[in-house]
This record gives structure tokens, C-alpha cells and sequence, in this order.
């Protein structure tokens, strides 16, 4: 009787804003941190590492070498989400964010403190890439708990507004990134950023790990955890169950992260490096992305709500149909050499257009499974779509444009990426509004 009323006791539509709100910051501040680490290494990837790490006599190879430390780590992502959703869905969400956040910490500043290939040699990039895979560990498990302490927290008919939070995290964590980048190469020299300059951001990062840490230490379990454990209903193995009663909802899930994922690398990555090639300067392209992520911000968190209106699937089919048209004339635009619109044009599609189904994409992942295997459910589809897609992406594009002499090419496979994505979508069920558990 005792475990009945404790079960009847977790209502998520009982839970008073001061708690929902604690959880949210924990999700965002997690979110936040854990993405500045990533996307410090993919800024670093396009302008530094190729130099330092994968030296070449060919500039090409330098960063084609150093891209591609950068998409080996996606592919461990899909084990560390499995590793760890494992323990989110058997121990609980709030323990194993815990680690994953502290081992992107350790990761990150471990890179700020590592020699490079002038001292080690070969050394420098084989370290490099190890750390790098660390990383990927971290964030395969990282995402799903951080979305899982959004939604799970979150009134009926404000989840898609709630699983926006943790997407705008990742965005403060790349607009962090990326300015802490610019304000070095703002003070420093070409010379003093290239010999020890580009290491004081991967520092900085245990800052940013103990303030983590602490405001998580505040955060309870969800309450579809809580409920599950009341109940006795964990899974044994969480992924065998997964696949074996799930597995259409983990294709729908890996195939719609196929245009989210290849359009975020494209405008976060990508772009940063083809422009500097263009002739650019760093400033300027990094400038771009940092002021169209600050925009994705309060857009992410208005298409969110609009899916609590119009449903889920609704905003990420006109998200999707619209990046599928603009991005050739976006990589014209780029071409132009006009710094002013390729703010203007990284703000369109990165701050607006990609919002809309970044927003919306975490929300309507969760809302497919059921609470016992729902941390493994979205991160092994989230973590393989982004392996196959994500990761890759900027090597892709910058491999395309190296055999083509043509952006025309790196458009085309952005616009494949949606048709894969539109097609998955097609075969999902539209939670939205519907309980949760």
C-alpha cells in the first residue's frame, strides 16, 4: 500500500515552479558546458589543429586530417550513450550526468595542457584524437540525460517550450566557445595565439565544469524515474529491450536527426573554415556563427512553444522543406565575400531556420518512448544518426568541395539529408499534448 501512494504521489502537473525551474538551469548549465567543450575542439579543428597536431605540406590535408579527429568522435558516441544511458535508465538520470559532465571537463582541459607535434611528434595528434574520443563518450550519454531532466520536469502542454532548453544550452555553449575564441584572437597575436593563445579557452573549462557540477548537485531524479523505480518496472537491459520493442521508433529517430545534425555541423563548422578559405578573416567568420547562435536562442525557444500549438512534427516538416531551399543560396552568399551577409545569411539559416527543428527535435524523440527505456531509446538513435551524419559532415562538405570546385555539391547533400529526414518524420506518431508516461 506504501508503494502505491508514493506512486500516485509523482504527478509531474503537481510540481512547483521552483523545482521545474532548478531542473531546467541544471539541464541548460550542463548542456552548456558540455557543448562549449565540443565545439571549442571543432573551432580549433578548422583554424588550429591541422597546424599544430596534423602538420602537412599540403594545407588541405592539414585540415582534412584535423577534421576528421573531429568526426572519430561520433563515432564512440553511440557507445557512450548506450554506457550511459544504461545506468540513466537502471541507477537514475541525475547520477549519470554527473560523470558524463565531469569527464568532458577532464577531456577538454587535458587538451589545453598537451604538447603539440613540434614537441611530441606523432605523439601530439594520436593524444589529441584520444582525448577527442573521450569527448565523444561523454556527450554520447550526455544529451539524453540533460533532455530527460528538461522533459521529464515538464508540464503537459509546455514540453515542447521546456525540451527546447537544453538545445539552447548547446547554442550558449557554441556562442561561448566561439566568442571566448574571438576575444583571443582579439588580444593575442597570430603568433602568440598559434604557440599558447588557443589553450586558455580548453582551460578555462574547469571553471565551467565545478559550476556544473554544483548547480546539478541541487537537481532531484525526474519524476519518470521516480515512478518507474516505485514501481519496479526498470529494464533489465535497457538496450535489448529497446530494440527488440522500440526498434521502429529508433530508425525514425536516427533518420531525423540526419538534416539537424548535417545542417548544425555545416553552419557551426563548416562554415567557419570554408570562409576563411574564401578570405575571410577568422574574426569575421566566427563573428557570423557567434551572432546567429545568439539568435537561434529566443528562436529555438518560440518554435518550441509554437509546437505546443501546431504539434511537433508540423514545425520540424517546415523547418526541414525550408533549409532544403535555402542552403545552395546560402553557400552563394558566402561566396560573395561580403561579411555583412554572411552574418546576415548565417542568421537566417542558422539562427532562424535551423531552430525550428533543433527546437523541437529532443521533445518529440522522448515523447516516443516509454519512461524505463527512454534514456537509451534517445541517445542510441540521436548518437548513431549523428555518427553516420554529423561528424562527417564538415570532412564531407570540405571533401566535396575539394574534388568539385563547387558548393553546389555540399548543397546537394544537405538537400539529401532532408529528403532522408522528411521521410522519417513521415512515419513517426505526433505526441504532442499527450501524457507523457
Amino acid at each position: 500500500m506504501a508503494m502505491t501512494a508514493n506512486v500516485n504521489d509523482i504527478n509531474v502537473e503537481q510540481i512547483d515552479t521552483r523545482t521545474r525551474t532548478r531542473a531546467l538551469i541544471g539541464s541548460a548549465i550542463g548542456s552548456t558546458v558540455e557543448w562549449y567543450d565540443y565545439f571549442l575542439y571543432g573551432t580549433m579543428a578548422s583554424i588550429v589543429f591541422g597546424h599544430l597536431f596534423f602538420p602537412s605540406a599540403d594545407k588541405t590535408t592539414e585540415t582534412l586530417l584535423s577534421l576528421a579527429s573531429f568526426a572519430l568522435a561520433f563515432l564512440v558516441r553511440p557507445i557512450g550513450g548506450i554506457v550511459f544511458s544504461h545506468i540513466g535508465d537502471r541507477i537514475g538520470r541525475k547520477k549519470t550526468l554527473v560523470v558524463t559532465l565531469s569527464l568532458m571537463g577532464a577531456s577538454t582541459a587535458g587538451m589545453g595542457l598537451l604538447p603539440d607535434h613540434a614537441a611530441i611528434g606523432v605523439w601530439a595528434g594520436v593524444l589529441l584524437t584520444l582525448l577527442r574520443l573521450i569527448q565523444g563518450l561523454a556527450l554520447g550519454g550526455e544529451w539524453g540525460g540533460g533532455l530527460l531532466l528538461a522533459v521529464e520536469y515538464a508540464p503537459r502542454k509546455k514540453r515542447g517550450l521546456y525540451g527546447a532548453v537544453p538545445q539552447v544550452g548547446a547554442l550558449i555553449g557554441l556562442a561561448l566557445g566561439n566568442f571566448t575564441v574571438a576575444v583571443m584572437n582579439a588580444l593575442l597575436t597570430e603568433t602568440q595565439f598559434l604557440s599558447w593563445g588557443w589553450r586558455i579557452p580548453f582551460v578555462l573549462s574547469i571553471f565551467l565544469v565545478l559550476f556544473g557540477l554544483w548547480i546539478r548537485k541541487a537537481v532531484d531524479e525526474t519524476p519518470s524515474f521516480k515512478k518507474v523505480k516505485a514501481e519496479g518496472h526498470t529494464a533489465n537491459v535497457p538496450l535489448l529491450e529497446t530494440l527488440r520493442n522500440h526498434g521502429g521508433a529508433v530508425a525514425v529517430t536516427i533518420g531525423a536527426k540526419f538534416i539537424e545534425t548535417s545542417s548544425f555541423f555545416l553552419f557551426a563548422t563548416f562554415t567557419i573554415s570554408y570562409a576563411v578559405s574564401l578570405g575571410y578573416t577568422r574574426a569575421e567568420a566566427l563573428n557570423a556563427v557567434l551572432a546567429a547562435a545568439l539568435v537561434a536562442v529566443p528562436m529555438m525557444l518560440a518554435w518550441g512553444a509554437l509546437s505546443d500549438r501546431i504539434g511537433r512534427k508540423l514545425v520540424f516538416g517546415i523547418g526541414t522543406v525550408a533549409i532544403m531551399i535555402y542552403i545552395i543560396p546560402f553557400l552563394w552568399i558566402v561566396n560573395q565575400k561580403d561579411p555583412m551577409l554572411l552574418m546576415v545569411a548565417c542568421i537566417v539559416g542558422f539562427g532562424v531556420i535551423w531552430a525550428s527543428y533543433g527546437s523541437v527535435l529532443g521533445t518529440m524523440f522522448a515523447e516516443s518512448y516509454p519512461a524505463d527505456v527512454r534514456y537509451t531509446g534517445v541517445s542510441l538513435g540521436y548518437q548513431i544518426g549523428a555518427a553516420i551524419v554529423g561528424g562527417p559532415a564538415p570532412l564531407i562538405a570540405t571533401a566535396l568541395l575539394a574534388a568539385y570546385h563547387s558548393y553546389i555539391p555540399v548543397g546537394l547533400f544537405v538537400v539529401v539529408c532532408g529528403a532522408i529526414s522528411l521521410f522519417a518524420i513521415s512515419r513517426a506518431e505526433d505526441r504532442t499534448g499527450a501524457d507523457l508516461d
